[in-house]
């Protein structure tokens, strides 16, 4: 039972807290175990429990195989704290699961938590506001220069007959105004939550992502900031030449390294590095930004989606965090790609001490959630297997504002009616109509025009007839209704069109002939 793959969307973290557990009480054997000299039927032991489910949460997509045996360990003691699972006696809560022979079994009450209803989404979004032509003054009009009507005539109709011109639409200039350093802030945080929006598929960002809580400032400083000096603390520091012993350093006795050395020195700096980031007041990817991160998890399986995810929601990072997150992570790839480094842990591999050391440190809920050691683990471990890119600024982001602040650094020409942003702002929706007035709409719309071409050309008193009843052929051709309407009748078109005079055919002629006809001679041939 692997069950489903919870995609994004608010509140994930509690759809993923009930889908375990409709997975753990659905598939769970059930057996006949005895303890305090009875038995029980429908009970398991912690042993079983825990082999039973930690198998199930490594094949889970959700979690991934890197969910060790400890965290699931952990996770039946929250069960149990939650009343998911209860000893044999009906104890919970207060009570801690043992790994052991100790017999558990299921309540019958329901343990699922329910999961908040989300508010309808309103027209009038939270999403931040892109800066617009709009939002620029005008310049001054002239006084308005009266137009000559157009007046259609041959030579208009020489051009091409098919289409009525009409008389230009007024139109105004629009005066560039530079583009000040508040208004650039603003258009990066718009685009970045908009680009947030679309990579991870979400139709809103509603309970996942509060506008309000983005630093713009902090957006631009992460994209054009390539020196981090302004972030770097003296702890920081620290971390930086730990990170650049992690490569050098070869082995205990410090032959290859500057650092001083002694037996268990590896394992002294590593426990000083995780007592500093876990005093941090906040997880390195912070409280109002955890629901993000979370719903990223349902994208792993997509590993360029998930990267460019990861990328953009980092600019939304405070930039001495960002900067810690570079440091950590550098510091944990090298550290498990030193073949010289000695064992940090008699039991624990390198790579997974790491991992559960700072899982921890860099996601977490501000309110304990059940399932955040297991999500920080998964995303942990991601992040540490493309350290190189997922701190990077993405391309596809940059060119969207880029193109948009020329876009607003150009000279618009703006028409009456008409808006100069129309590529920008949200699209419209069309009102269904009824068969009539759309066939209503249909003629007077695009048949109007050529009703006022044809008496135009009825009316033109400088063509000929026989031109004027060459274009009217060629009109009559091309729009049979209207045509047809003008002139219903023979008679009605014998009003305009003059009869064509009868032409005399001309009379044969005879041919003269320069010679006149000789009869046939017969000669006599002489043959030897």
């Amino acid at each position: 039972m692997e069950g489903k793959m919870i995609g994004p969307g608010p509140y994930r973290a509690t759809k993923l807290w009930n889908e375990t557990i409709k997975l753990f009480r659905g598939g769970m054997p059930l057996k006949r175990h005895w303890a305090y000299f009875r038995s029980y039927d429908n009970s398991f032991t912690g042993s079983e429990a825990v082999d039973w489910l930690h198998e199930l949460l490594k094949r889970n997509h959700n979690f991934g195989p890197e969910v060790t045996r400890y965290q699931t360990l952990q996770l039946l003691r929250k069960f149990m704290k939650n009343h998911v699972i209860e000893d044999i006696k009906g104890r919970h809560g207060k009570e801690d699961f043992e790994d052991n022979g100790q017999v558990y079994r299921f309540p019958h009450t329901s343990p699922l938590k329910p999961v908040p209803q989300r508010p309808p989404v309103s027209e009038n979004c939270d999403m931040p506001r892109l800066i617009r032509w709009d939002d620029y003054e005008e310049l001054a009009q002239p006084e308005k220069i009266p137009l000559k009507p157009l007046v259609l005539n041959s030579e208009t109709w020489n051009k091409r007959h098919s289409i009525a011109i009409g008389e230009v639409h007024e139109c105004k200039l629009i005066r560039r105004r530079d583009v000040t350093p508040k208004q650039v802030d603003q258009i990066w945080k718009s685009l970045t939550i908009v680009h947030l929006q679309r990579v991870l598929g979400l139709k809103t960002m509603d309970g996942v992502l509060d506008s309000k809580h983005i630093n713009a400032k902090h957006i631009v400083h992460n994209v054009f900031s390539a020196s981090y000096q302004n972030t770097i603390f003296s702890w920081d520091l620290v971390i930086l030449d730990i990170t650049l012993w992690g490569l050098s350093a070869s082995g205990p006795n410090g032959s290859e390294t500057k650092q001083p050395m002694y037996p268990g020195f590896e394992r002294d700096v590593l426990r000083t590095v995780a007592e500093y980031f876990q005093r941090l007041k906040e997880p390195l990817l912070t409280f109002q930004l955890y629901e993000v991160f979370v719903n990223i998890l349902s994208l792993l399986q997509q590993e360029a989606v998930a990267v460019e995810a990861l990328q953009v929601c980092s600019l939304l990072l405070p930039p001495a965090n960002r900067r810690r997150l570079q440091l950590l992570l550098r510091l944990m790839a090298r550290a498990c790609h030193n073949p010289a480094l000695p064992p940090l842990n008699d039991t624990i591999a390198t790579r997974t001490l790491m991992v559960q050391t700072f899982s921890r440190c860099v996601l977490g809920s501000a309110e304990e959630v059940d399932l955040d050691e297991l999500l920080a683990t998964r995303l942990v471990t991601f992040m540490l297997e493309h350290h190189d890119t997922v701190l990077t600024v993405p391309s596809v982001l940059h060119s969207l504002v880029e193109d948009h602040l020329s876009h607003l650094r150009r000279v618009q020409i703006k028409y009456a009616g008409a808006d100069a942003d129309a590529s920008l702002v949200s699209p419209s929706y069309c009102r269904q109509i009824s068969r009539a007035q759309f066939e209503e709409q249909r003629v007077s719309g695009s048949q109007g025009p050529m009703q006022e071409l044809l008496e135009g050309l009825i009316a033109d008193t400088e063509l000929s007839a026989k031109d004027k009843r060459k274009r009217l052929k060629q009109f009559q051709k091309s729009y049979p209704e209207i045509y047809r309407r003008r002139f219903p009748t023979a008679e009605s078109e014998a009003v305009v069109l003059p009869e064509k005079a009868p032409r005399l055919k001309p009379q044969l002629m005879l041919l003269t002939l320069k010679k006149p006809f000789q009869p046939f001679q017969r000669s006599w041939s002489f043959r030897a």
